[in-house]
C-alpha cells in the first residue's frame, strides 16, 4: 500500500486515494512525471467495489493516459487479450477468486496483477495458487498485493464506506430488534476493515475518541486493537515506509472521533435550504413552510402556525414531509406531548396518508436514550471513551432531547461539530481530556458516524473549519443517506 503524510491526508483525501490509485495502475511502481515514453498498454478489471472508488477520482482520459485501454468488470463476458498485462483491483471475495481462477484455466491474458482492495487471507491466495499451478499459469501471475483502499473519496475531506451492499452496515442493520451478536459482529468488522485501510492510505496512527455504550464504541474498540496488532509486528507493521518518520508517530496524530448516528437523530430528517432552492421551481410543494417550521422548531424560536395546521393542510407538502416535520417537534420538543396530544397528532398524521411506523421507532428509541443505564468502564484499553459523551448518553441524549440547534443558516453548530468543537478546544472539564491535553496543537481531526451521514453535517464541519484558522477536519460516514432514504430505514424498523 502506499502510506502518505497525515498532514497532506487531512488536507485532500481524494489527492491521497488518487496517487494510490495511480500507483496501482502503473505496476505498483510510482508514475514518472514529465516523460515523452508511451505508457504500458493493459487492461483493468474491476469488480462493483473497485469500480465505485475509481469512478469518483479518474476520468477515462486519466485512465488511457496511464495505458488503461479497456476497463471491464470482473463478471461481465470478457473475450481473451492473450499478448497485454491485465490489473484486477477486486474485493476478495469467494466469488471474485473463483472468476479470478477461471481467467488464469482460459489464458485470457499476457500476464495478471492482482490488486485486492482489502486484504485477500492465506487459504485464498492459496485458492489462486492451485489454480495458477493447475493452468501452468504461475508466472504469468506477476505480483499480488493487498492494497488497503477499501473506502470511497467524495470531496477533498469527505469519505464513504462502501456504496455496494450498503444495507448490510446501514442505520436499520444495526438497530434492528432481532440482531443476532454474531451478525453484529460482522457488520463491525466490515466497518473496522475499511476504517483500518483509511489510517493505512493516512499513514498514520490516529488518537481515537468515542462515546460509551453503543455501535460507536464497538467499532472503536476493535479498531484500536487491529492498529495495535499491526504496529506490534515491526517489521511487517503498515505504518512504516519511505515516507514516514518515527515523528510522525508524536507530532502528526490525528484525533479520531467516532460517533453514533443516534445522538443527533433530527438533522437527517431535515428540509435544507439547498433541497429547497433544487426544487422549489420543478414541484410544487411548499418547502419554504418546512424549512422555516424546521429551522423554528430546532432553534427553540416562536412558532408563527401551528404544526396540526401544516399537517392537516392538504396542499402544504407530502405525506413524508409531513412525518418527516413532526419526527423533528418529537426528537427536539424539550418537554414531550402528552398521549392525547400525540393520538391528535397521530390521527392527522394519518389522514394525511402517513404511515406512522417511523414514529414507533422513534417512540422506542426515545424511551430507550432516557433509560440507558452507565456504561461500563473501559479497563485498559487503548480507546478513551470521553466524559461530554458519557454525559451525552447518560442523560438521554442531551443535545438531542434539549433542543438541537442546527440553524445552519445562522452558523450554528450541530451536535457533532460541536462534539468535535468541544474536544479541540478543551471546552469541557479538563479532567475528561486529560489524555487528550498533548494533542490540542495537531489542529488535524477526523470525524465519523456509525450509521450514517450526510451532507448536511459535512457542510456545517466545513463551515465550522472555515472559522478555525489552521484545522484541517475530514468527515466520514459508513453510508450516506438523504432524508428520505433515512426515514425509509425508521420505518423499516418501526414495522417490527
Amino acid at each position: 500500500p502506499v502510506v502518505l503524510s497525515a498532514i497532506s491526508a487531512a488536507s485532500s483525501t481524494t489527492v491521497e486515494l488518487n496517487i494510490a490509485l495511480k500507483r496501482m495502475l502503473n505496476f505498483n511502481a510510482p508514475p514518472l512525471k514529465n516523460t515523452a515514453a508511451e505508457p504500458v498498454w493493459k487492461v483493468l478489471i474491476y469488480d462493483r467495489f473497485g469500480q465505485d472508488i475509481i469512478s469518483p477520482l479518474l476520468s477515462v482520459k486519466e485512465l488511457r493516459d496511464m495505458g488503461i485501454t479497456l476497463h471491464l468488470l470482473l463478471h461481465s463476458d470478457r473475450d481473451p487479450i492473450p499478448d497485454v498485462p491485465a490489473i484486477y483491483f477486486v474485493m476478495p471475495t469467494e466469488e471474485n477468486i473463483d472468476r479470478i481462477c477461471q481467467d488464469l484455466r482460459n489464458q485470457l491474458y499476457e500476464s495478471y496483477y492482482l490488486n485486492f482492495i482489502s486484504a485477500i487471507s492465506r487459504s485464498k491466495l492459496e485458492d489462486i495458487a492451485s489454480a495458477a499451478l493447475a493452468a501452468n499459469a504461475v508466472t504469468q501471475v506477476t505480483k499480488v498485493f493487498d492494497q488497503y483502499l477499501n473506502f470511497i473519496t467524495l470531496e477533498d475531506d469527505m469519505f464513504i464506506l462502501c456504496h455496494q451492499n450498503k444495507e448490510l452496515i446501514s442505520y436499520h442493520a444495526i438497530n434492528r430488534a432481532d440482531i443476532q451478536d454474531t451478525d453484529m459482529e460482522a457488520i463491525m468488522d466490515t466497518i473496522v476493515d475499511s476504517l483500518f485501510c483509511f489510517f493505512v492510505t493516512l499513514g498514520a496512527v490516529p488518537i481515537i475518541r468515542c462515546p460509551r455504550g453503543n455501535a460507536a464504541e464497538m467499532v472503536a474498540v476493535k479498531l484500536d486493537k487491529k492498529l495495535r496488532e499491526n504496529l506490534r509486528d515491526a517489521r511487517n507493521s503498515l505504518f512504516t515506509g519511505d515516507s514516514m518518520t518515527a515523528g510522525q508517530f508524536s507530532f502528526q496524530r490525528p484525533l479520531f472521533v467516532l460517533v453514533d448516528r443516534n445522538v443527533d437523530m433530527a438533522t437527517p430528517l431535515h428540509h435544507t435550504w439547498t433541497y429547497q432552492a433544487l426544487i422549489h421551481d420543478v414541484l410544487s410543494r411548499k418547502l419554504d413552510v418546512y424549512f422555516e417550521f424546521e429551522e423554528k422548531l430546532m432553534s427553540k424560536s416562536t412558532l408563527d402556525k401551528s404544526l396540526l395546521d401544516i399537517i392537516s393542510d392538504p396542499d402544504a407538502g407530502t405525506p413524508e414531509d409531513k412525518m418527516r416535520l413532526f419526527l423533528i417537534y418529537y426528537i427536539t420538543a424539550q418537554q414531550a406531548p402528552s398521549e392525547s396530544d400525540l393520538e391528535q397528532y397521530k390521527k392527522a398524521l394519518l389522514d394525511a396518508g402517513c404511515d406512522l411506523s417511523p414514529l414507533n421507532y422513534i417512540k422506542q428509541w426515545k424511551a430507550f436514550t432516557k433509560m440507558a443505564a452507565t456504561p461500563a468502564n473501559y479497563g485498559n484499553s487503548g480507546v478513551k471513551p470521553m466524559g461530554l459523551f458519557s454525559r451525552v448518553m447518560n442523560t438521554g441524549s442531551q443535545f438531542v432531547m434539549e433542543g438541537v440547534k442546527n440553524l445552519v443558516l445562522k452558523q450554528h453548530n450541530l451536535p457533532v461539530t460541536r462534539i468535535l468543537d468541544n474536544l479541540m478546544e478543551m471546552k469541557s472539564h479538563p479532567l475528561d481530556f486529560f489524555f487528550f491535553f498533548f494533542y490540542l496543537l495537531l489542529f488535524q481531526a477526523i470525524v465519523f458516524v456509525v450509521g450514517g451521514g450526510n451532507f448536511i453535517e459535512y457542510q456545517n464541519l466545513v463551515d465550522y473549519t472555515k472559522s478555525k484558522q489552521g484545522k484541517k477536519v475530514v468527515y466520514g460516514c459508513s453510508e450516506l443517506f438523504n432524508a428520505s432514504q433515512f426515514i425509509k430505514q425508521l420505518s423499516q424498523l418501526g414495522q417490527k
